[in-house]
């Protein structure tokens, strides 16, 4: 086949493929626009056919001890599971002993950039169509996508489908769908026309969109997916190449996206190196690298505080971080109208996922007077009996329990759970009873445990990778909103969960949150938690506290991936009508 024939089949399937996902991109679309609830990918594990489950299992168990292979370019080599290279170790006690290409970025980069041409060259609704199409693809492997996730996060096997399948999966449809309305805010070409005293001046203007750079996703380990796919889908959808450089423990669910992405790129007659990935060997530092490497333009970042702040400062010349660092997040018990169900709410909230989430609370703010509640008055000593039990009732549970704390993922997180467990972080109130997973004789899992700690206290200011929660007794509730403000406005928080029934409590939560850029939940005591984040309704992230540097969920964390050019040209009435007539283009008159 020619190269022209080759040129206009790949058109006509991109063609079909638009038509196939237009109902989706405008529902999308309608989603961000109206933040009302619309979730595009099923959570619910039964709902994708029968023996859907038997099959992720059986590829999931496939893909573990072999050679994954990408075919990229630059390749140098292998990262993992070998002696001094690396691998990944599941949570829940054994090695996934897989191993994946290395590629050197002074070749990957720039064959990356060259393969990129044609993609930047389509339509936003073209990209937008291909994107979509990658994650339908995903998506029908949401099993194999969720077991990937739980055994290289910890989490247990349905949160890892929510998060790490699902959800993550809504999350980059959410980035497409931001993108895309960026991209067609202004018109392709328009015909300009005003009135002169010998008649009319008349133009044709042509507004272009032009992508940043590649774009590099430095992602984390905690929930992979979900925080890697609004950076990927959203510089891919954008018109940039995407080069992926994941967490060294964290490897397969991405490189699983980045092989389904090649795939269809190069189904409908793109470059697959227009999206790579970037394993590193252990002590590399390869963020830093590429992160400062030739024609990067965005960064997406997942990680500590430190190096994101690192990367604002040092990242290559014109690019712009967008970087998510550590949260540190807060409770304040004020006051309930359903204290059964806030105690219960409370306790669900800090041993899911083993409050790993970067919403989930660790400071709970509590009167020292203690709390009014529709039972009466509660000491804090009754609300922190009452809330150690409810977790003892959760963690009592068998294999439930187990799922619901899901595994430590390192050793600096068992090394603080044993910590604050020990009474070395402070008087230690409660702990929850010892879990042991009855699938995984290797899994690492730790119970919640509350630990007093008083006002101002440097711990409340530092977030701790385990499931600790400090309890801090404060003279008000406005002292307590205080310190809330204080230490997202220091250390970065991302959640705040508020229980009062006192109007002026709930006006200062809500000022406060504010004031320091911190969603606020108020008074959750149903099956929602504070940790929730509904995929095209909530908005994750402000960029007004060190959480993050940039607001989630908005045009702007789109708009930063592209620029727009102008290109005008003086025309005729005649060439003017003609494009009118013939094109569809619009005229506007000055």
């Amino acid at each position: 086949m020619s190269e022209t024939a080759t040129a206009r089949t790949s058109h006509n399937a991109l063609g079909d493929l638009r038509d196939r996902h237009d109902g989706l991109l405008r529902a999308a679309l309608s989603a961000v626009s109206t933040r009302e609830y619309w979730a595009a990918y099923g959570e619910d594990r039964d709902s994708y056919g029968p023996g859907a489950a038997e099959r992720g299992r059986a590829a999931f168990h496939a893909l573990l001890g072999t050679h994954f292979e990408l075919g990229q370019p630059g390749e140098d080599g292998r990262v993992g599971p070998d002696p001094g290279s690396g691998g990944e170790t599941s949570p829940f006690g054994f090695p996934l002993r897989i191993s994946y290409p290395r590629a050197r970025p002074d070749v990957l980069l720039p064959a990356m950039a060259e393969a990129a041409r044609p993609w930047a060259a389509l339509s936003p609704w073209s990209r937008a169509a291909v994107c979509a199409e990658i994650l339908a693809r995903i998506n029908a492997r949401s099993h194999e996508f969720a077991l990937a996730s739980a055994h290289t996060s910890g989490q247990g096997e349905l949160m890892a489908f929510h998060a790490g399948a699902a959800h993550a999966q809504d999350r980059g449809l959410e980035a497409v769908a931001l993108v895309l309305a960026e991209q067609t805010r202004l018109p392709e070409r328009v015909v300009w026309r005003k009135p002169t005293p010998t008649g009319e001046e008349v133009l044709v203007k042509e507004f272009s969109v032009v992508p940043r750079g590649v774009g590099l996703v430095v992602a984390g380990r905690v929930v992979p997916t979900w925080s890697a796919y609004p950076g990927l889908f959203a510089s891919l959808a954008a018109g940039s190449a995407v080069l992926v450089k994941p967490h060294p423990e964290a490897v397969l669910p991405l490189a699983l996206t980045v092989r389904v992405a090649r795939e269809v790129l190069r189904e409908y007659g793109l470059r697959p190196d227009t999206v790579c990935l970037a394993p590193e060997l252990p002590g590399e530092g390869l963020a830093r690298d590429l992160a400062r490497g030739p024609g990067v333009g965005v960064v997406d970042y997942t990680g500590s505080s430190s190096f994101g702040t690192w990367l604002e400062e040092n990242a290559g010349p014109g690019a712009t971080v967008l970087a998510n660092g550590g949260a540190v997040n807060s409770v304040l018990v004020d006051s309930t109208g359903d204290y059964r169900g806030m105690v219960a709410n409370l306790a669900f909230t800090l041993a899911l996922y083993s409050g790993r989430l970067c919403t989930a609370p660790q400071n709970l703010f509590v009167p020292e007077r203690g709390v009014d509640t529709d039972e009466g008055h509660k000491d804090l000593s009754d609300l922190v009996a009452d809330l150690g039990a409810q977790v003892g009732a959760l963690l009592s549970r068998g294999q439930e329990s187990a799922e619901l704390l899901g595994a430590l993922p390192d050793a600096e997180s068992a090394r603080v759970w044993e910590e604050a467990a020990s009474g070395r972080m402070g008087e230690v109130l409660f702990t929850g009873p010892e879990v042991a997973h009855p699938g995984y004789r290797g899994a690492v899992v730790r119970p919640p445990v509350a630990v007093l700690a008083a006002p101002g206290s440097p711990p409340l200011y530092r977030e701790h990778p385990a499931p600790l929660t400090f309890v801090v007794p404060v003279p008000s509730a406005r002292a307590a909103l205080e310190s809330v403000q204080d230490i997202a406005l220091t250390s970065g928080s991302l959640a705040l969960g508020v229980h009062t029934t006192r109007e002026e409590v709930r006006r200062g939560a809500e000022a406060a949150a504010r004031a320091c850029g911190v969603g606020v939940s108020l008074n959750l005591t149903g099956g929602w938690l504070m940790t929730q984040s509904s995929v095209f309704s909530d908005l994750h992230g402000s960029g007004l506290n060190p959480a993050c540097n940039f607001g989630g969920s908005r045009g702007a964390f789109a708009a930063a991936r592209f620029a727009v050019v102008g290109v005008r040209r003086s025309v005729g009435s005649a060439e003017a009508d003609r494009l009118v007539s013939a094109q569809g283009v619009q005229e506007f008159h000055a």
